[in-house]
C-alpha cells in the first residue's frame, strides 16, 4: 500500500522567551529531532540566546529571524515555509513558554506518521497551575469552535502543540488571509476542518510555569478572537450543508 513520505521537523515561534528555550532545544536534541526557531523580533538578550543555540547546534537547529514582530501566527507560517523549503512534510508546533509535555513529542509524531493527511493536535489536560480566567475563556472558545465546525467532538482549538501537514497549511494560507496573532491556532484548525482535513486529538498534560512568559493580551486578543468567531460563524452558515454529518475526528 502506498504511503506518503514522512519527514517531520519541529517549529518553535519565539518572542522574548528566555527561560525555557534552551531546555526545549536540549530535549529535542536528545530525541534526535531537528527544529526551526522563529525569532519573532525578540529583544537583544533573547535574540542572542537563539543565535547561540543555532550556532552551537547547527546540525539540528535552524534559525529564522523576523526584523519586525509578526505575531505567533506569522511566526508559525514563516517556520512552515522554511520547513517546506527544507523538504519537510510535517511540522510539530511547540510553544516556547514551557507549557507542553515534551515527553509526548514521539506520540504526536507517531500519530502524524499514521495519519499523514491529518492535523494532529494536543488536547490539553490542565493541572492546578492554569489561571482560572484563561481556563474559562478557553471553554467559551471550545463552544464557539464546536458551533463553527458543526463538530462537537473537537476540544481546545487554542492548543499550540500540534503537527501540521505542511503543504496543506501553506496551500490554505495562499487562499485565505489567516490571523497572524493569537487567533491563528483557532482559525487554522477551523479552516482545515472546513477543508476536509481529518483532525486527530491526543490528550497531553499542560502546565503554566511560574516563570513562564505569556504574550496573550487580555483585551486586544479577546477582541481579536471574538471578531474571528463572528466571521467564522457566518462562514459556517455558508458551508453548513457540506459540514453536517461529515465525520472528521479520527481519535
Amino acid at each position: 500500500m502506498f504511503r506518503l513520505m514522512f519527514r517531520p521537523i519541529v517549529v518553535i515561534p519565539v518572542y522574548n522567551h528566555h527561560a525555557h528555550i534552551a531546555s526545549i532545544v536540549a530535549a529535542l536534541r536528545r530525541m534526535a529531532q531537528p527544529c526551526i526557531l522563529v525569532d519573532d523580533a525578540s529583544d537583544a538578550p533573547c535574540a542572542a540566546t537563539l543565535r547561540g543555540l543555532a550556532d552551537a547546534y547547527a546540525d539540528t537547529v535552524t534559525l529564522v529571524r523576523h526584523e519586525t514582530n509578526q505575531g505567533k501566527g506569522g511566526a508559525v507560517l514563516s517556520g512552515l515555509a522554511r520547513a517546506y523549503a527544507m523538504g519537510c512534510t510535517h511540522a510539530l508546533q511547540i510553544d516556547a513558554d514551557g507549557q507542553h509535555d515534551l515527553g509526548d513529542v514521539p506520540t504526536l509524531l507517531t500519530l502524524a506518521r499514521m495519519h499523514p493527511r491529518a492535523l494532529v493536535t494536543g488536547q490539553p489536560v490542565f493541572d492546578a497551575s492554569v489561571p482560572r480566567s484563561r481556563l474559562y475563556l478557553r471553554y467559551l472558545t471550545h463552544a464557539m469552535v464546536s458551533v463553527n465546525t458543526l463538530n462537537p467532538t473537537l476540544r481546545d482549538a487554542m492548543c499550540g502543540f500540534r503537527v501540521y501537514p505542511v503543504r496543506r497549511v501553506l496551500a490554505l494560507a495562499r487562499r485565505v488571509t489567516l490571523g497572524r496573532r493569537m487567533d491563528f491556532d483557532i482559525e487554522i484548525l477551523v479552516r482545515l476542518d472546513w477543508a476536509g482535513v481529518p483532525i486527530v486529538l491526543q490528550p497531553t498534560r499542560v502546565q503554566y510555569p511560574t516563570d513562564g512568559v505569556s504574550h496573550f493580551q487580555l483585551v486586544a486578543d479577546n477582541v481579536r478572537i471574538t471578531s474571528l468567531h463572528t466571521r467564522l460563524f457566518f462562514g459556517m452558515l455558508a458551508r453548513a450543508p457540506q459540514l453536517l454529518g461529515r465525520p472528521r475526528v479520527l481519535a
